[in-house]
């Protein structure tokens, strides 16, 4: 249900099927090519390699493709890489119907979408301010969350149903979605500013980096997420726990994944219906706490109710810190330097994802994955701790209300 405050906002229902759609279709390919992977390797650091092959693009783009988003049309930027993206599903589709997938086309598919997503999700993240007035964007934020988890539910669970049938019909799917999500973002009409003429210098391709660095709360409230998912990276072993720990298979898999994504639709929706009123960067660090604590429970759990449970408190909490950190930026940054500020960002979140990934892979080969993901959970209580005292403007963060942007 959408906050009835939100609904006459011009260009939302468009903004929302091109986020929604786009991730929905993201989280189907993803438990395809974990599973595949996995299937063809049964090596747990096979799929610490796949993250690592969606990162390692994101590092020398993600600056100059926030560079690219605030001087030409965002929208457009959006566009082109979704088409690619249709395209490159609908070929993995074809090799899927073809047997002609290997291990190395599927990580040379995961590069492809890392850089994908290096030029498109800053220009989606700074889509939102440009519909939403300042006082409505954490509730706005919130609402596009609980539907972005909804895809996120949907989207792992026809994956690890459909992945039953065959690969293709999962690769088919997301290249349906992608175009659904084309469609929904290009029909979003934005009033495009031409910005001022900007030499591309050393400076300002690296201006985003720094803006943050004057603005500590926005770069501890970044940090923070970055190495929390860094060491929780709990969902890399989810293939590992759903075969030879929980015994659950493919079906089981896609609960597994979908549980994180429930809590966090269950948060989102009270966020959106009752949002943050106070001491929100005290909420922060306690959401992040509760993150490490619900990885701990799950790296321990030999019971398939338990896990599930656990994931959808780790996804609750996540959410909670997703948007108060999103909400923060986008209220935080001028117009001029949302483009290079989401791009840090993203590069971030991007490492905090596919690095954790990487990590948890790593550490689960040498350790095993149970000793790998109770360590990544106790790695992020300490983390919130240690942020506490070093960026205290966070700490003390009280309303978001009161946040302007601060020109650069």
């Amino acid at each position: 249900m959408i906050d009835p405050a939100l609904c006459s906002l011009p260009g939302l229902p468009s903004l929302i099927v091109g986020r929604i759609f786009s991730q929905l279709s993201a989280s189907t390919m993803t438990i395809a090519i974990g599973w595949q992977v996995y299937e063809l390797t049964h090596d747990v650091a096979s799929l610490g390699y796949l993250g690592l092959a969606q990162f390692l693009p994101m590092v020398p783009l993600t600056f100059v493709a926030g560079h690219v988003a605030d001087r030409f049309n965002r929208r457009s930027i959006v566009l082109i890489c979704q088409v690619c993206e249709i395209l490159a599903t609908a070929i993995l589709a074809f090799g899927a119907a073809f047997h002609l997938l290997t291990t190395g086309a599927i990580y040379t598919f995961a590069a492809f979408y890392g850089v994908l997503r290096s030029f498109e999700m800053p220009c989606q993240q700074a889509f939102l301010p440009a519909i939403a007035p300042p006082a409505l964007l954490p509730r706005a934020q919130a609402t596009l969350s609980s539907l972005f988890m909804t895809s996120s539910i949907v989207g792992p669970s026809l994956g690890g149903l459909l992945y039953g049938i065959g690969p293709v019909v999962c690769y088919a799917l997301s290249t349906v979605g992608f175009t659904v999500a084309f469609a929904g973002t290009f029909s979003l009409r934005l009033l495009h500013t031409v910005p001022a003429k900007e030499p591309i210098t050393f400076a300002s391709v690296f201006a985003g980096l720094s803006f943050l660095n004057r603005r500590r709360d926005l770069l501890g409230a970044i940090t923070l997420d970055l190495f929390a998912v860094l060491l929780g990276g709990a969902t890399a072993m989810l293939p590992v726990y759903a075969d030879g720990i929980l015994h659950v298979g493919p079906i089981g898999l896609g609960l597994l994944r979908a549980a994180p994504a429930l809590g966090a639709l269950l948060m989102s929706w009270g966020l959106s219906r009752y949002p943050l009123k106070g001491r929100t960067g005290l909420i922060m660090f306690m959401a992040v706490v509760m993150f490490g604590i619900a990885t701990i429970v799950f790296g321990a759990s030999h019971t398939v109710w338990l896990s599930i449970v656990a994931l959808m408190v780790l996804g609750a909490s996540d959410v909670v810190s997703v948007v108060i950190r999103s909400s923060l930026i986008q209220l935080a940054t001028p117009d001029s330097m949302r483009g290079r500020v989401s791009a840090v960002n993203t590069l971030f979140i991007g490492s905090s994802n596919q690095l954790g990934e990487f990590e948890s892979g790593m550490l689960g080969t040498a350790i095993g994955p149970e000793a790998a993901v109770i360590a990544g959970g106790i790695g992020t209580i300490l983390v919130a701790a240690i942020w506490a005292r070093f960026f205290p403007r966070l700490w003390t963060l009280d309303r978001l209300e009161d946040i302007f942007p601060e020109e650069p």
